[in-house]
């Protein structure tokens, strides 16, 4: 049975409120791997409790939390230095503000998605998930991003938030910059990109979308 590794960050704030995660982006898609049977393991870089945000978000959400299996998974995260990619069939990236903040540049998760892309096993990432991508290099110095049609939360949607004075980048922009072919809709649509095995959702509502897309590839 295919392994999915579900990536997450450990950063814990956003302009001094808690941050993290945004969880509906979780549980929204591991919902999906669940009813298709598929096992996941959850890693943040420092491993232990999961730094997240959005627990009273939705039904689906607030069920999750409930469960006492789910809890515990998001209690106890693998740190990023027990994870070999060996051991898993496809890596995901659930958004939130946090990995702006740790994944983007964490050379842990660089190396992760180069094992997974040169072997041909699915990446996913949902809202922000696409920045633990945006400065990964291939061996040539080249984003690995270069080229790939891609989606990832808008500028338009970062001012409706007003987050634009406390975030470091815009990841429209970065994914741009990294030489991305970025492809959005109007603000909160939900939007879906697959290209070949890569697999990235606009914002919070493509977040079941993508985990749907990625049980595809698994096959």
């Amino acid at each position: 049975m295919p392994r999915i590794l579900v990536t997450a960050s450990s950063h814990p704030e956003l302009a001094g409120k808690p941050n993290g995660t945004y969880l509906p982006e979780l549980t929204h898609a591991l919902h999906v791997f669940e009813e298709r049977a598929l096992p996941y393991v959850i890693a943040t870089p420092k491993g232990g409790a999961l730094p997240g945000y959005g627990h009273d978000a939705d039904a689906l959400t607030r069920d999750m939390l409930a469960r006492d299996d789910f809890a515990a998974a998001i209690a106890e995260t693998r740190g990023l230095d027990t994870i070999d990619a060996a051991e898993f069939d496809a890596v995901f990236f659930p958004g939130g503000y946090g990995l702006l903040f740790d994944l983007v540049d964490d050379e842990r998760v660089h190396t992760l998605v180069r094992a997974f892309h040169e072997r041909g096993a699915p990446i996913a990432a949902v809202c922000h998930g696409p920045a633990a991508l945006v400065r990964v290099r291939d061996a040539d110095g080249r984003a690995l991003i270069h080229g790939r049609r891609t989606s990832g939360f808008t500028r338009e949607e970062e001012v409706a938030m007003d987050t634009l004075g406390h975030i470091p980048f815009v990841l429209e922009e970065a994914l741009v910059d990294a030489g991305a072919i970025y492809e959005k809709r109007a603000r909160w649509q939900p939007h879906v990109v697959v290209d070949g095995l890569w697999i990235t959702g606009q914002n919070p509502a493509s977040a079941a979308g993508v985990g749907e897309a990625l049980a595809r590839a698994l096959g």
